[in-house]
């Protein structure tokens, strides 16, 4: 085992398969001799030659659209998007072309291809670099969407995304790339190295999609969450004495909702917390699963925790972002009915 922070783990495992698959390639904007404007993919470029791994003018469309097409022909891209705010010009490439193809071949042809998307605030990114578009992908039939929370898992989750057959949108929260963070800015920043989930193996190793993570065991209330809000809700737990179950999502599409239901029918509360905004986000499509499967066991009405719904303000930072203390008084809320 080797302690690494989140951007050493994806490196690994983008290293890892490259070494393994030859039809593995990575290409993006800056991904190649710079590394990466996070360093994901730092020495790749060095390592394996400029034809399996380089940099691509500023178009996400094309980015995306070239991706398919080598997917279609036997190759396995693993693609950047420099920040998901940046996304939404592969929008239609990706609706339109990857989630689609297999259906519209009738299994011919389909894109194995991965999307690898730096999403999420608390970096000071301001309304351009801090969006979190994640619900608009879950939306889409044929596309999975995958959310880590931790080195052990952006690991393990990656190398099953590269693998899957379909195509795959990875999004990694930016603000826990260097370490941890559990919604307060003031506080010191923690590294990665005294967590135990930063002890990951050198060698290829596979986390399912579509399986959870129980983080904390409980009896009073279920709280839902993935990438940064998982640490918050943590926090949050720890700091109010609730006896909260906390289960990281890993991935939304597949979603584990067999680990959701059988947690949320013991507790009978449920929290949801996410970044995104709240209107239309995924907090929703959760809410109506928990109530359509646990109606019979609910003692008290949904909570969710989310962003605004405004654009991702610069000043306003840590007025947007869902902090420990509204995770804490959505679980109290659900302790006084």
């Amino acid at each position: 085992m080797t302690a690494m922070n989140m951007v050493q783990a994806l490196n690994s495992a983008l290293d890892g398969k490259m070494n393994e698959d030859p039809d593995i390639l990575i290409f993006g904007e800056d991904v190649g001799y710079f590394g990466g404007v996070f360093r994901v993919t730092d020495k790749l470029q060095e390592k394996y030659g400029l034809t399996r791994c380089f940099d691509t003018p500023i178009s996400e469309g094309g980015i995306v659209a070239t991706a398919i097409g080598m997917g279609a022909y036997g190759l396995r891209p693993v693609v950047e998007i420099q920040f998901a705010d940046y996304i939404l010009p592969a929008f239609d490439q990706l609706v339109s072309e990857a989630a689609r193809l297999r259906y519209r071949s009738n299994g011919d042809f389909w894109a194995p291809i991965t999307v690898r998307v730096p999403y999420g605030g608390g970096i000071f990114g301001g309304q351009t670099h801090s969006q979190s578009p994640e619900a608009l992908f879950a939306h889409v039939v044929g596309l999975k969407s995958v959310i880590p929370s931790n080195p052990y898992d952006a690991k393990g989750l990656l190398i099953s995304a590269i693998e899957d057959d379909d195509p795959v949108i990875f999004f990694e929260p930016k603000r826990l790339y260097n370490g941890l963070f559990e919604g307060r800015p003031d506080d010191a920043v923690k590294p990665w190295k005294n967590h135990p989930l930063a002890d990951v193996p050198e060698e290829i190793y596979r986390i399912p999609l579509g399986k959870a993570r129980t983080v904390r065991e409980g009896s009073d209330v279920t709280v839902l969450a993935y990438g940064t809000m998982v640490h918050v809700a943590l926090s949050a737990i720890e700091e109010c004495g609730i006896d909260a179950e906390l289960i990281d999502l890993r991935s939304i599409v597949p979603l584990d909702i067999d680990a959701i239901v059988e947690s949320v029918r013991r507790t009978g509360r449920c929290v949801i917390a996410h970044e995104a905004s709240r209107y239309g986000g995924f907090g929703g499509e959760l809410s109506a699963l928990v109530q359509e499967r646990c109606f019979y066991h609910l003692r008290a009405p949904i909570e969710r925790v989310t962003g605004w719904d405004t654009p991702y303000p610069h000043a306003f930072e840590w007025d947007y972002f869902p902090g420990p203390q509204r995770v804490i008084d959505a679980m109290q809320r659900t302790q006084e009915v």
